[in-house]
């Protein structure tokens, strides 16, 4: 525990760390002191001025050193002009006044300054009603300016700094706060200052404009309307807004969010999400978001919403009355027997993928998740230990990194293992290619696509790296799906977990297995009983398919085609799809936003969110509709009470034994402090009042020893002349359905493209930005070609979910 000191602010005596800035002191025992440049997340630099105080400390005596006593108690020497309370620390018996008159005379010269040039343009500033300079001029601003009206500085009111964030220049007041989060924070130091004086501006360092997927954070701790993004400015005021709690279903990070609703005119009078902020939860996501997450929400107002079942007759789509169309799929489902398969993904919740378990389970089916990814076995055996913080992370921890572009897949884990890098922990990062993670890395390993399994065998060798991860406090490995399929992966995510186990970094807070993988829940499919197939087309042809969140005939034809062999098709989604178009019935499931649920993180975090709009139509919850069928086979499941069905699978799965929805909305008190009553401070991320969520207990912090299963590796692809070897990876902003019906991101997620090392291209006879023909499996793509040279001559890399259907390596030709 750190040392403590003693302080009196006001007059009341308060006990903090000693270290800590006068104005965190403050915070702590309850008293505001106002800021615009303080950020409790930023470093210290004492710009704006608006937090002078009168510090006193205790009188030294030039010869001893001892504090000089008078009356008995320590004499205390103000000094002379008033400080700032953000860039002084803490000492010992230190005096702070924070409302004498003279502190207050600074504060109010201060307020008075910022508004010399400031625009009075409060009733059209998107920021009225939380705006902190707004509330702030309120409690010490001048009834009456001194300044000359004509002498004010006018400057450009809309500035797009990239196709997501405008700036309004006359508001900025320079506190540098934006500049800072890009640079410390986000360490893309893509925003500076121009000019100087009166003329100081922001402006965007990087092409394209404000290059960065952190770049919505700006506009929650930008203290004035300078800073709004483009799909909300201008849409709403914030006291016509409801919050909602809720979460991120981008990535499996599982970010806490809340979602901003209102009655909409341009919807037709319908309550529609118009932003998504962040909730603060310190131990996910802290107070931040990543663009994908707050801006890909529009596909929820989508005109391809389903809303009512759909049968196909004469070979067209037909309305259907819900027991119409759940007693075709229920007496399909029962005729097929053993040849009933069900296919769903990780979009869905623990309630759902339960209800949808429990029906292929008693039926006699098959339940497959919906992935490119194998190994959720292995977390649930070696995951990270309960008490799990990367935050917490620093000197004397190591994370690794394998198979996995983390700022690609999931930003906010980018940003966290960053900082635990920042904070001096041993970063090792191993991937075939360059990723922006690399410069933050103590270590970076270099390996051909197909080695990955005898990369983290070679940790067991002595080597320099192999001696540090080894020695390390506590050690994470993140996994991923570079240039893997799900069996590669499989082998990957167990080579892993025995790399954990013999260097005794299991069982144990911050110490374990995380896999980056590709949908929010897809640890908890895996914790549920769901497994991928390795050969999905396979495993769906000639049967009885049950499809659920997920397009394959969209995805891959060689998965179309399965599905045109099959004997029925049965899907049930959120959004008209191209397997939607060839299903025998089709059934309406609620979204996210619609309805309650839970989720579990990759770090295995089980988490709640709440229904925030109505339901459109008449769509029903997936369990819901499951339990609606399972009815009609002559099988109960709860259908009504999302929170009942979590008690039983709470009951029937030990990980998950003496969780409720109660224990999930749990929260206690998080540092720093955030909410909405002082938005100066900490800004406009919302305090967490609905849950912080529970972490599962790993087997091996269960049981103290597990066993690892060996998994077989396949022997490595290796491309001949003239052919290529094609792998996936993943892209952030994909054509995926929940992405790309969100305009705003159009420009982000670009189109078809593959990567090929510029000598590669060269010798094929393509060229950068033009486009070529990659063909494999007997499937031929036109992509356009862009040139990476970090990635080795003979490998063409090959985004996933952007029409090119590639979920494992395969040798391929572009011409």
């Amino acid at each position: 525990m750190s040392k403590q000191v003693t302080i009196t602010i006001n007059g009341t005596q308060v006990t903090v760390p000693d270290g800590t800035l006068v104005v965190d002191a403050a915070k702590m025992a309850g008293i505001d002191i106002p800021v615009f440049c303080h950020h409790p997340k930023l470093e210290p630099v004492g710009m704006c001025r608006m937090c002078l105080v009168e510090i006193g400390r205790p009188m030294l005596d030039r010869n001893t050193g001892q504090v000089v006593m008078e009356n008995g108690q320590p004499k205390i020497q103000f000094m002379p002009k008033l400080e700032t309370a953000c860039t002084n620390r803490v000492s010992e018996g230190m005096v702070v006044m924070t409302t004498s008159d003279k502190a207050m005379d600074g504060q109010k010269g201060t307020v008075e300054f910022l508004l010399t040039s400031h625009p009075l343009d409060c009733p059209v500033c998107d920021k009225g009603g939380e705006c902190p300079l707004q509330n702030l001029t309120m409690q010490f601003g001048p009834g009456r300016s001194r300044f000359i009206y004509d002498e004010k500085l006018r400057l450009e009111k809309q500035v797009p700094l990239g196709e997501l964030i405008w700036l309004d220049r006359e508001r900025c007041i320079q506190c540098a706060r934006c500049i800072r989060f890009q640079d410390e924070i986000a360490g893309e130091a893509v925003l500076g200052f121009d000019e100087r004086g009166r003329n100081t501006q922001i402006v965007s360092l990087s092409d394209p404009g404000f290059d960065s997927v952190f770049s919505g954070n700006t506009t929650d701790i930008c203290p004035v309307g300078a800073l709004t993004t483009a799909d909300f400015r201008f849409g709403a005021r914030p006291w016509e807004l409801k919050a909602q709690a809720s979460i991120c279903t981008q990535c499996p990070v599982g970010c806490n969010t809340t979602l901003n609703t209102r009655r909409e005119a341009k919807a037709g009078g319908d309550i529609v999400v118009k932003r998504v902020m962040p909730r603060q939860n310190e131990e996910v996501n802290e107070i931040w978001l990543c663009d994908k997450g707050r801006f890909a929400h529009h596909y929820l107002e989508s005109k391809k919403r389903l809303t009512r079942p759909m049968i196909r007759k004469d070979g067209k789509p037909t309305r259907a009355s819900w027991d119409a169309a759940t007693k075709l799929a229920a007496d399909n489902f029962a005729k097929a027997k053993k040849d009933f398969v069900l296919l769903a993904s990780g979009r869905l919740s623990n309630e759902d993928l339960f209800n949808l378990k429990s029906l292929a389970d008693t039926a006699g089916g098959k339940a497959i998740l919906y992935s490119d990814m194998g190994g959720g076995e292995l977390t649930q055996l070696v995951g990270v230990g309960a008490g799990t913080n990367i935050g917490a992370m620093g000197k004397g921890d190591a994370i690794l990194v394998i198979a996995s572009d983390l700022y690609e897949e999931a930003p906010i884990w980018w940003l966290r293992v960053k900082q635990a890098a920042d904070r001096g922990a041993t970063l090792i990062v191993a991937n075939p290619r360059e990723t922006k993670l690399d410069r933050f890395a103590r270590y970076t390993i270099r390996y051909a696509y197909g080695d990955e399994v005898k990369t983290v065998s070679s940790f067991g060798k002595k080597s320099k790296i192999s001696d540090e991860f080894a020695k390390a406090k506590n050690a994470i490995v993140f996994f991923g799906s570079e240039g893997l399929g799900v069996n590669g992966v499989s082998a990957l995510a167990s080579s892993c977990a025995s790399l954990l186990k013999e260097s005794d970094h299991v069982g144990r807070p911050n110490n374990g297995l995380i896999g980056v993988w590709q949908r929010a829940n897809d640890q908890g499919a895996f914790e549920i009983g769901f497994r991928p197939e390795a050969n999905l087309a396979k495993a769906l042809k000639g049967r009885a398919v049950y499809i659920v969140g997920a397009d394959p005939a969209g995805d891959s034809p060689a998965l179309a085609k399965a599905l045109d062999g099959a004997k029925f098709v049965a899907v049930q989604d959120i959004l008209e799809t191209a397997t939607t178009e060839i299903a025998d019935v089709v059934f309406p499931a609620q979204a996210f936003t619609e309805r309650e649920g839970t989720y579990v993180s990759g770090e295995r975090r089980v988490q709640r969110f709440y229904a925030a709009v109505p339901v459109k139509g008449s769509s029903k919850p997936d369990f819901a509709i499951t339990s609606m069928i399972a009815k009609q086979m002559g099988i109960i499941l709860e259908g009504t009470s999302p929170s009942v069905v979590f008690d039983i699978l709470a009951n029937s799965i030990d990980a998950f034994n003496e969780l409720n929805y109660e224990r999930l909305a749990e929260v206690r008190g998080q540092w720093p402090i955030v909410g909405r009553g002082d938005l100066y401070y900490g800004g406009t991320t919302y305090e967490n009042t609905q849950g912080l969520g529970v972490q599962l207990v790993p087997m091996a912090q269960v049981m103290g020893t597990v066993r690892i299963p060996k998994v077989r590796k396949e022997a490595a692809l290796r491309p001949k002349e003239k052919e290529l070897l094609a792998v996936p990876v993943n892209k952030l902003y994909d054509l995926g359905a929940t992405v790309r019906s969100a305009e705003l991101l159009g420009g982000r997620i670009g189109e078809a493209t593959i990567f090929l090392h510029s000598s590669t291209a060269k010798k094929l006879g393509v060229e950068e930005g033009k486009p070529a023909k990659i063909s494999f499996g007997g499937v031929s793509v036109e992509a356009v070609v862009k040139f990476d040279d970090t990635i080795s001559t003979g490998v063409a890399l090959a985004p996933r979910s952007m029409g090119i259907p590639i979920r494992e390596p395969v040798v391929s030709k572009v011409k």
